[in-house]
């Protein structure tokens, strides 16, 4: 799911604020390049948004995260590891209270078509929405560290 968990922030409070710094312009860039690419997340405002939303989304991730881990831990072990989009699209839903300027809502996949392989016209409610949005964003931040892990 999302990269960066309570370790890593841990280890990163060690080391120096860079590494902190990084985790939020991760989010931020993550924030940026996943509202370009799904219409159902809306961000109002410029890049002080942005930097407020990946702000937000570190501390989320800080405190929040390993508090609904544990305490859906049965039901994780139940569905595999699969409930853990759930804890995310959680985290997202309180992103978007914190921070008003940032809205998640149902969207309409207008379809794709590569080699041969034909994904249909999909409409997205506002559950799966949230699913859609966590999956490429932990893809995305997971990116980012990949590209500049030294």
């Amino acid at each position: 799911m999302f990269s960066c968990n309570a370790a890593d922030f841990l280890l990163a409070s060690k080391d120096s604020m860079k590494s902190i710094a990084r985790f939020i312009v991760y989010y931020s860039v993550a924030l940026f390049l996943t509202s370009q690419i799904i219409s159902g997340l809306k961000i109002s405002g410029g890049l002080t948004t942005y930097l407020i939303g990946g702000i937000t989304l570190s501390v989320l991730f800080l405190i929040v995260k390993p508090i609904l881990s544990v305490v859906t831990l049965p039901l994780n072990i139940v569905t595999l590891g699969l409930f853990s989009f759930v804890i995310n699209a959680i985290i997202l839903y309180l992103l978007t209270i914190f921070v008003t300027s940032i809205s998640i809502t149902a969207f309409t996949f207008p379809g794709l078509a590569i080699a041969g392989f034909i994904v249909p016209k999909l409409y997205v409610n506002n559950f799966f929405a949230f699913i859609v949005v966590s999956a490429l964003l932990s893809f995305i931040v997971g990116l980012l560290k990949w590209l500049t892990k030294k």
